[in-house]
C-alpha cells in the first residue's frame, strides 16, 4: 500500500503539488489563529467560594461557616476531586477542586445552590458568598503599575479601581482583580470620646443617629404641567459635610450634632498591602488570562486599550506594563523558526556535500518547512493550542523529521548512480526504503503512547508535545512517500555514476563549478576516512574479544 502511494504520486504529479501549496497557504492561517499560551491549557476547574463575616475569628470562622458548608457540599455537589478549605479574621475561602473533564456550568450551578440553602444555618447576618470559576492555566500575564508624581496612593487606588480596570475588563479572556497597594478610599468618622464623655453619648449613639438619617429613599417623579420632574429627599448626604450637620440627641433644649463628638473626613480604610515602583509608593493590578483567548491576544489587547485611554486620563498618572508574560511565548516561537531555518540549512548543506546537486537540497530544503506546516494544521484541528509544550514538541522533532526525506532523496540518488532513469529510480529507491522508514516512524511515535495515560497535570503538560512531534513525524513520512517523488520526477536527471552537475565524470577532468570542485574534495575525503573505518572495523572484528575487553575497560 505504501508502493502504491508512490505510484500515484508519479502518475498524479499535480495532485500532491496542489496539496504542497494548500500546506503553504492553510499552515501559517493556522499558526495564526492558534491561541498563544505560556502553557497549555489545563481543564481542571476549581470554584472558590469567598465567606466574610466581619470581626469573626478564624476558629469561628472554620467551626460555624466553613465546616458547615463543606459537609452541604460532599452531599449535593457531584465530581469533586479534594477541597481546600483557609480561614483567616473575618474570612474563610473554600476551594473546590473538580475532576478534569466536568461540566463547570453544572459545578457552579450545584455550588451556588448549596451556597443558598446553609446561609440560613449560619450565624445572623450572614450574607451569601462570592462564589469564582478558574482554573489552573489562569495565571497573571500582565501587570500595570500605576504610578504619578504629586498621587497620593488614595488617587491612585481610586483611579485604578474607578477609571483604568473598567475599560481594560472588555479585553476579551482578560480578568483584573482587585489592586494590590493603596489606599482604599472611604469617609470616616472618627470619635472623640472626651466630647462624647462630656455629653454623655457612646458610639452606638453616633451609629443609630446616623443608620437613622443618612438613608436613601426613592421618591419618584411629579407631574408638574407639561413637565415631569424628577424628585429627591434631603435625607442622604450629597457632601461629607453634610453628615457632621446630623443631628444625635437633643439635651436640655440644644441639639447635639455629629460634628460636636466626631471628625468627619475623607479618608481610607486600613492599608494591608503596600506597592514600591521606582522607590515610591504605587498601586499594582494583575491582568489574568481567563477562557481560550489567546495570551499575545490579551496582552496586545491590554497594551493598545491602553494607548487608547491614555488620553482621557490625569496627565501625572503613569501606568507602565511589566512582567509581560507574552515576551516568553515569543521568544520560543522565534527560537522553534530559528531552530528550523538551522535545520534546513544544515541539512541542505550535507546534501550538497554528499550528493553535489542543488536538485536534491531543494527538494530536502521543500519538505523540511512543509512538515511543520503540516504538524501545526493536524495540532490546530485537534484543539491545541502554541505553547512551550507544543512547541518543544515541535522543536525535538525537527532535528528527526529530515531523516526521512534524506534518506528517500538519497536512495534515489544512488539508483539513479546505476544508469536507470527518473521513475525507475524512484520506484526502486522508495520500494527499499518504505519498510524501513515505516517502523522507525512507529518506533519514534510509540515512545509517547506511554503519556496518553497520564492523569491531572502531567496529562494537560506533556499529550500537546506527544501530539505535536507524532503529527510532526507522519507528515514528514507522508511526504518523503508524496511530494518528495513528486519533485525527484521533474528535477533530478538521470547521471552515470559519480558525475558532476552538468552530467559529465569526475575522471575526465578538473571542472571549473566552485561547488562541483567543494563536493569531489569532500567525497574523496570521506572516501579515505571510510576506508580508514573499514580498516579499523575489520581489525576489530579480528580480535573481538580483545576489543571488547579494552572498551569495558576503557569504560
Amino acid at each position: 500500500m505504501l508502493i502504491g502511494i508512490v505510484r500515484i504520486a508519479l502518475r498524479r504529479p499535480y495532485t500532491f503539488v496542489v496539496l504542497a501549496l494548500l500546506l503553504m497557504l492553510l499552515g501559517p492561517l493556522a499558526a495564526l489563529r492558534m491561541p498563544t499560551d505560556i502553557f497549555p491549557e489545563i481543564r481542571i476547574p476549581v470554584i472558590a467560594v469567598a465567606w466574610q463575616y466581619t470581626g469573626l475569628p478564624p476558629d469561628q470562622m472554620s467551626g460555624r461557616i466553613s465546616t458547615l458548608y463543606q459537609r452541604a457540599l460532599t452531599t449535593t455537589v457531584n465530581d469533586i476531586e479534594h477541597i481546600e478549605a483557609t480561614s483567616y479574621p473575618g474570612i474563610s475561602i473554600i476551594k473546590v477542586f473538580f475532576q478534569p473533564g466536568v461540566d463547570v456550568a453544572v459545578a457552579n450551578a450545584q455550588v451556588t445552590a448549596v451556597a443558598q440553602t446553609v446561609v440560613r444555618q449560619m450565624p445572623p447576618g450572614q450574607t451569601p458568598p462570592l462564589i469564582l470559576n478558574y482554573n489552573a492555566a489562569t495565571v497573571p500575564i500582565l501587570q500595570l503599575a500605576l504610578s504619578g508624581a504629586g498621587m497620593s496612593e488614595q488617587n491612585l487606588f481610586d483611579l485604578g479601581v474607578n477609571t483604568v480596570r473598567p475599560p481594560l475588563v472588555t479585553v476579551p479572556g482578560a480578568a483584573i482583580p482587585w489592586p494590590y497597594g493603596g489606599k482604599q478610599r472611604l469617609v470616616q468618622i472618627d470619635l472623640d470620646n472626651a466630647a462624647m464623655q462630656a455629653r454623655g453619648l457612646s458610639g452606638q449613639d453616633v451609629a443609630l443617629a446616623l443608620g437613622a438619617q443618612n438613608l436613601i429613599v426613592p421618591v419618584g417623579t411629579q407631574k408638574i404641567g407639561s413637565a415631569e420632574v424628577s424628585l429627591q429627599l434631603n435625607n442622604s448626604a450629597s457632601v461629607i459635610g453634610d453628615i457632621g450637620n446630623l443631628p444625635i440627641k437633643v439635651v436640655g433644649g440644644s441639639t447635639i450634632y455629629i460634628r460636636d463628638v466626631a471628625h468627619v473626613h475623607d479618608g481610607n480604610s486600613p492599608q494591608t498591602s503596600i506597592v514600591h515602583v521606582d522607590g515610591g509608593r504605587s498601586v499594582l493590578m494583575s491582568v489574568l488570562k481567563n477562557g481560550a483567548t489567546s495570551t499575545v491576544a490579551i496582552v496586545d489587547g491590554i497594551r493598545a486599550k491602553l494607548d487608547e485611554l491614555k488620553a482621557g486620563w490625569p496627565e501625572a498618572l503613569r501606568v507602565v506594563p511589566i512582567n509581560d508574560q507574552s515576551l516568553f511565548v515569543r521568544a520560543a516561537i522565534h527560537g522553534v523558526a530559528i531552530e528550523a531555518v538551522i535545520a534546513a540549512a544544515l541539512t541542505s548543506l550535507m546534501i550538497l556535500l554528499f550528493l553535489g546537486s542543488w536538485r536534491s537540497t531543494v527538494i530536502i530544503a521543500v519538505s523540511i518547512p512543509l512538515s511543520i506546516l503540516g504538524a501545526l494544521i493536524a495540532l490546530a484541528a485537534a484543539g491545541q493550542t502554541l505553547n512551550i509544550m507544543t512547541l518543544g514538541g515541535l522543536a525535538l522533532a525537527v532535528g528527526i523529521l529530515v531523516d526521512d526525506a534524506t534518506v528517500t532523496i538519497e536512495n534515489i540518488n544512488w539508483h539513479l548512480e546505476q544508469g536507470k532513469d527518473v521513475e525507475t529510480a524512484i520506484m526502486d529507491g522508495a520500494s527499499q526504503i518504505v519498510t524501513p522508514a515505516f517502523v522507525s516512524l512507529l518506533c519514534i511515535c510509540i515512545v509517547f503512547v506511554p503519556m496518553f495515560f497520564l492523569e491531572g497535570v502531567s496529562r494537560f503538560l506533556f499529550v500537546p508535545m506527544a501530539l505535536a512531534v507524532m503529527f510532526a513525524m507522519v507528515c514528514s513520512f507522508v511526504l518523503s512517500r508524496t511530494l518528495v517523488p513528486t519533485m525527484s520526477k521533474y528535477l533530478l536527471r538521470p547521471h552515470a555514476p559519480h558525475t558532476d552537475l552538468h552530467g559529465t565524470d569526475a575522471a575526465l577532468g578538473r571542472s571549473r563549478h566552485p561547488l562541483v570542485r567543494v563536493q569531489r574534495r569532500f567525497e574523496a575525503g570521506f572516501e579515505r576516512a571510510r576506508d580508514g573505518y573499514r580498516g579499523l572495523l575489520q581489525l576489530a572484528l579480528r580480535g573481538r574479544w580483545a576489543f571488547v575487553a579494552g572498551f569495558m575497560a576503557f569504560v
